[in-house]
This record gives C-alpha cells, sequence and structure tokens, in this order.
C-alpha cells in the first residue's frame, strides 16, 4: 500500500501544550524531552506525562500530518470547582486569546498557516500532497482553530468575535459542569443558555463538536443544532465502557447527520478498565492495533468506512504513560494505513480515514 501524502488531525492542543507545559513546539521532541528531564516550570499535575510529548512541528511533518484542528481550550471553575480551572469566565476569556496570539507568533515565523475556507484547505493540501519529504520539512502546519468548551464565551459578542478570528469548530463542554452545559462524567440537559449558544453557532456557521458532551446533553444539543456537527476526539463506548465515549445509539444518529468520527489515541478511552493514573499501557499490551477495532466497530455500524477520522487528542493532558506501547511520536500515525490493510481495507477507505473523510466533509459545510 502507499505511505500517506497527507494526514489530517482534527484535535490537537498546539497551544495548551506551548502556553501550559512551556513546550516550544518547533524544538524536535528529543530537545523538548531533555529540557523537561533537566528541570523546568512544568505544572505539578503535569509530572505524569514529563519528557513523554509526542507531538512537535518536527514530528508533524515527519508523520506528513500538515493539516489539522489547533485548539484554543479554557475552563471557568467557581471557588468550590472540583477541577482546575479559571476564577472567572473572563480569565478564561484573556486565556484563549493568549492562545489565539501564540497561534499568531507562530504564523509571523513561518511555522503555521491559518485556513478559514475550504478553498484554503483544499490549496495547503496540495501543496503537501506533492511536496517531496524535504520540501515537506519546511512547509507550514496548515490549522482550521477550534474552541474545546464554551466557559470563555462572555457573550454573542465575544462569540461573534472568535468567528472573525477564524474559529470553525466548538464544543459546548469539557469535563464535568460548564456554563453552557454538562461535560464528561456529569449529567443534565443543556440549560437554556446553552440552547441560545447552539442558535447563534448555527446562524454563525460554527461546527458543532459533540465531543465531551454527557449522554442527555448530547441529545439535547442535537435536537436544537441542526447545523453541522462532528465528534473530533471520540471513541466507542463498546470497546472502552466510560462516558466519554460514544454509545452505538449516538454513533448512529451522528452518521444520519453526515458527522465523522476522529479516533483518539488516549488509553483511556482505547481500553475497557484504564484506571486513571495507576494503569500503564503495558498492563493491557496496548498497541495501535487497538485504534482498528474502534474504526471497525464504526464501520459496520455505518456500513462504509466514510464516517470515520483521526482525533488523535495527543499530548492533551498526558503522554506516552498513556498512549498505545509502539506510539512514541505522533509520526506513528503512519502505523495505521497497513494495520488497516491487513483487516481487508482498500486504500480509498485508508485514504479516507487519513483524510479524505474530514475533507469531504469541510469541502460541504466550511464556507
Amino acid at each position: 500500500m502507499n505511505p500517506p501524502s497527507l494526514i489530517f488531525d482534527c484535535h490537537l492542543d498546539i497551544s495548551m501544550n506551548a502556553m501550559e507545559f512551556n513546550r516550544d513546539q518547533r524544538w524536535s521532541l528529543e530537545k523538548i524531552r531533555r529540557c523537561e528531564l533537566s528541570g523546568g516550570a512544568l505544572p505539578a499535575d503535569a509530572e505524569r506525562h514529563r519528557a513523554r510529548n509526542t507531538v512537535c512541528f518536527p514530528e508533524l511533518r515527519r508523520g506528513r500530518i500538515g493539516i489539522i484542528v489547533a485548539t484554543q481550550i479554557a475552563r471557568y471553575a467557581s471557588r468550590f470547582h472540583n477541577l482546575p480551572g479559571w476564577r472567572s469566565p473572563e480569565q478564561a476569556w484573556a486565556h484563549t486569546q493568549g492562545q489565539l496570539a501564540y497561534y499568531r507568533a507562530m504564523e509571523g515565523c513561518g511555522e503555521m498557516v491559518q485556513l478559514r475556507t475550504w478553498p484554503e484547505v483544499e490549496a495547503h493540501a496540495t501543496r503537501w500532497q506533492n511536496a517531496t519529504a524535504e520540501e515537506a520539512a519546511k512547509l507550514p502546519i496548515g490549522f482550521l482553530l477550534s474552541l474545546e468548551g464554551a466557559d470563555s464565551i462572555l457573550s454573542w459578542r465575544h462569540l461573534e468575535q472568535s468567528r472573525a478570528d477564524g474559529l470553525i469548530a466548538l464544543g459546548p463542554v469539557h469535563y464535568g459542569p460548564g456554563i453552557y452545559g454538562h461535560g464528561t462524567d456529569d449529567e443534565g440537559p443543556m440549560p437554556p443558555i446553552g440552547h441560545e449558544l447552539l442558535k447563534e453557532m448555527e446562524r454563525l456557521g460554527i461546527i458543532l463538536d459533540v465531543t465531551h458532551l454527557c449522554d442527555e446533553g448530547f441529545w439535547d444539543a442535537l435536537a436544537h443544532y441542526q447545523g453541522p456537527l462532528w465528534a473530533s476526539h471520540h471513541n466507542c463506548r463498546a470497546l472502552a465502557d466510560w462516558n466519554r465515549q460514544l454509545t452505538d445509539e449516538q454513533i448512529k444518529v451522528l452518521v444520519e447527520r453526515g458527522a465523522v468520527i476522529g479516533m483518539a489515541f488516549d488509553a483511556i478511552m482505547m481500553v475497557h478498565g484504564w484506571a486513571h493514573k495507576r494503569s500503564r499501557p503495558e498492563d493491557f499490551g496496548l498497541k495501535i492495533e487497538k485504534i482498528c477495532e474502534h474504526i471497525d466497530h464504526i464501520c459496520q455500524i455505518a456500513g462504509n468506512a466514510r464516517h470515520v477520522g483521526i482525533g488523535t487528542d495527543l499530548d492533551g493532558g498526558f503522554g506516552t504513560e498513556q498512549t498505545p506501547m509502539d506510539l512514541n511520536s505522533i509520526a506513528d500515525l503512519v502505523k495505521i494505513g497497513p494495520l488497516l490493510a491487513a483487516r481487508g481495507y482498500a486504500q480509498p477507505d485508508i485514504d479516507g480515514l487519513y483524510h479524505g473523510n474530514f475533507f469531504r466533509f469541510l469541502r460541504e459545510h466550511l464556507k
């Protein structure tokens, strides 16, 4: 089979790693790890993944991951909130603007380029697909902007500003309770302000990312939003029994609505029975092959291979202590193709997983 000329990753926390974990994404993987091994200002809750990062610009280029969805993320956490976050939504907004400033700085030095429309995505994809390995090593990483959790949206004027800044997708919630709804490990339908958010998103042409919506919130959101939707980084509950994952019924309705589901490479989202902060990939013999089971599961439900893609979430608050044993770098995504081919997947289906399915979605919905 042919190696991929281009991979699209629908969920990477590039700016969070730069701003919160102090990782210069221009450095090599080895240089970042060596720097962290020698000390440095990682937050206390990041000690588990010190020197275990998998993402940086050189590795993205080496793996032909030339277009990504890059996030902004900032949770509001009131004084007695169980999860970490900012003490006011205004602080959360300011933090997302700092993350946006990081992307602008990376554009300024030629490392990244923002893509806002389908023609821009198509043109950038063509550059990558026609580039030699030597040429790809110098190409900028194309990025589409998304917001994970909407706590930082202070008003509809702020949402309009974000749209003008190029925001193309938004997930209303993250973990636990949020201003606009209930996320992972929480429960309940969306509040009235959440319904208003969905209405404004639909008006502005912003894609709804259903990732992290609790079960009630998922069904409530789909009932109130008729625009385009995807699941940027979401696996199958049938294979990883946690409310963070999609049930078969949720997968069915996403397929009916034309969504694409991005496969995540966080071990806790790949296997049954992972104990957070205690389990190790070795305990499960976990390898990239496992993600093929999630891909198969979705394809069997859909009856085709048109609704699955990649949304790794790599370095999303974890590192190689919580990834498949044979994934040391995001460039190892190239291993998926041969694994799928061995299962009988044809080259067009593999290309669809690598980029084609999300590109078809964007061609239709990104104006």
